[in-house]
């Protein structure tokens, strides 16, 4: 009896000890793909509280009176933490650091990124940024909207407005140091053979997101922490009953914000470069242009931040160059859109879980970038601004092209992350879900904006009733398609099938490593070549993957 109790001591303790070193183990790594992997499991927590909060709001707006469950404050504190979850804890940060962490070094040819210590600070960066967020919530919450737009943001009673800009300036550093990483890493960690035009266009594509991470990041830094002396201290600098200038806030926050937005897009776009080129097994067409085209778009977002402030009273030759360069960006945008399409031209298609989210990609994305042109058109965006077309069109490039373009990478590098195949047939049903609720829900609010509906409205006009009833079907709709994608995950996790090393056919280096990759990434040399080349990638039906055939002749490398 003593000896059976003493066995079973030892081994809950070393089952305990056990526990315990392998928390600490992924607390204090410092391999980029564990991190990439607390990341991804950071921002997936983030986007389900964000998503839960725009599920209270679509439902409120079902009613277009008062309701007894939510008031109009609370209402306000809802649409704001959605804002500020999704844009900042989650948009943001979910491709560059969880996909991008883990894939880049391997894509690359690298060992780790260039920095490991400071890519695990800048995690646990965002773990604090996102623990003041929550803070500010149990302090008394935040109402100011995710743009904390003065004079509103350095008067409002609420307690929480300190806390979280004190967690989204904390954020900010956290983008800059992972964008450092990133542009160091491409810069001095390729192997010989990778010179720039044969790196896989993901790589251009962070590349770019992070230049405009370290360049724009420190304007929003030092905005905020100007909102935070005023507030703190009474000093004016933004508020116009103390000798400041609410515009000039809107310029230092939209002087970042709007590359913002490409920090969220550019990701995306690389992402969907990978998923067509492979998922078609076709050579990416215009490849140079492609790339360019992400460094053009990076360029062109520092010189359109204007185009938010038509109605705030700027002058009009200002608003006449902000509209004229708005439209021009659409053509770095167009030039990928078209390469993407001609890349699918005649190509071995084949229509997984991935393939499906990067063409519902490319079709939202082209609904969110033509619906940017209204709203680029002086005359008509005085009658379109904010008012719920706005509303769609952000939703439109920001969650149907960023958050889809994650959603489809995650599918795509998933069987190399975690070394397991997940369902294609519920993979299937839950992007059409997704899909149609998208749809349903967003493009509703098109035909609400309109017809003059205001965004942010606690209480609206019986007749616009019907358009929001649809819009929130729609979201339900959406958030079904959402759990069951993370039911099936999750569901592979313990009972997919092993995945081979390479399930797709593709031909950039993190194919050549075993599913999941080694702690150096890789067991022996990878053999640079094109990234797009797959010529001799061949199926095997014995073994129900892809491989490359020794005795085919690669096609002419045109990089």
């Amino acid at each position: 009896m003593t000896t059976s109790s003493h066995t079973g001591h030892a081994q809950s303790t070393d089952n305990y000890l056990t526990f315990t070193r392998g928390i600490k183990s992924w607390m204090f790594t410092l391999d980029h793909k564990r991190i990439g992997v607390m990341y991804l499991v950071s921002v997936l927590a983030s986007f389900f509280v964000g998503g839960l909060f725009a599920l209270i709001v679509r439902t409120k707006l079902l009613t277009p009176g008062e309701v007894s469950w939510i008031d109009a404050d609370q209402y306000n504190q809802a649409f704001t933490l959605h804002g500020a979850i999704m844009v900042f804890l989650v948009i943001i940060p979910s491709i560059p650091g969880a996909l991008g962490n883990f894939v880049l070094p391997i894509m690359l040819g690298a060992k780790d990124v260039a920095f490991p210590r400071l890519n695990l600070f800048s995690y646990y960066l965002w773990v604090t940024g996102a623990f003041l967020s929550v803070y500010a919530l149990l302090a008394g919450g935040f109402d100011t909207g995710w743009t904390f737009y003065t004079p509103y943001s350095t008067t409002t009673e609420t307690a929480g407005v300190i806390p979280v800009v004190m967690g989204v300036f904390v954020l900010g550093f956290s983008s800059i140091f992972t964008g450092l990483n990133f542009v160091v890493t491409i810069h001095k960690l390729r192997p010989p053979g990778m010179t720039w035009f044969r790196m896989p266009l993901l790589l251009w594509a962070l590349y770019a997101t992070a230049l405009i991470q370290v360049l724009a990041t420190p304007v929003l830094g030092i905005t905020l922490l100007l909102l935070i002396i005023e507030r703190a201290f009474g000093i004016g600098i933004f508020d116009p009953g103390m000798g400041g200038d609410p515009v000039l806030f809107q310029h230092f926050f939209w002087f970042y914000s709007h590359p913002a937005v490409y920090i969220m897009i550019l990701p995306g776009m690389g992402i969907i470069s990978e998923i067509i080129a492979v998922h078609s097994h076709r050579q990416i067409f215009g490849y140079k242009y492609v790339a360019f085209s992400s460094i053009a778009i990076a360029i062109f977002s520092f010189l359109v931040w204007g185009h938010h402030m038509f109605t705030s009273g700027q002058s009009e030759l200002m608003n006449v160059v902000f509209s004229f360069i708005t439209f021009s960006v659409a053509i770095p945008s167009a030039i990928k859109v078209f390469n993407w399409l001609a890349t699918l031209y005649k190509g071995a298609i084949v229509l997984n879980t991935a393939m499906l989210y990067g063409l519902a990609f490319m079709f939202l994305f082209t609904i969110g970038g033509l619906t940017g042109l209204p709203l680029g058109t002086l005359n008509v965006d005085i009658h379109l601004h904010d008012t719920y077309f706005v509303v769609a069109h952000f939703h439109y490039v920001m969650m149907g092209s960023a958050l889809i373009a994650m959603v489809g990478g995650i599918h795509h590098w998933w069987p190399k992350m975690f070394g397991v195949m997940f369902s294609e047939f519920w993979g299937r049903i839950g992007c059409t879900l997704v899909f149609v609720g998208f749809n349903v829900t967003f493009f509703t609010q098109f035909m609400l904006g309109s017809q003059g509906m205001p965004r942010r409205y606690y209480m609206y006009q019986p007749e616009f009733q019907t358009y929001h009833v649809i819009s929130t079907m729609g979201a339900y709709c959406m958030a079904l398609g959402f759990f069951v994608t993370a039911a099936y995950l999750l569901h592979s996790l313990f009972f997919g099938k092993k995945a081979p090393a390479n399930p797709w056919g593709g031909r950039s280096l993190e194919w050549q490593c075993t599913s999941p990759p080694p702690h150096d990434n890789f067991s022996t040399t990878p053999s640079v070549g094109n990234p797009y080349d797959f010529s001799d990638v061949r199926w095997n039906e014995a073994e129900q993957g892809y491989e490359i055939d020794p005795n085919a002749v690669p096609s002419k490398d045109t990089h």
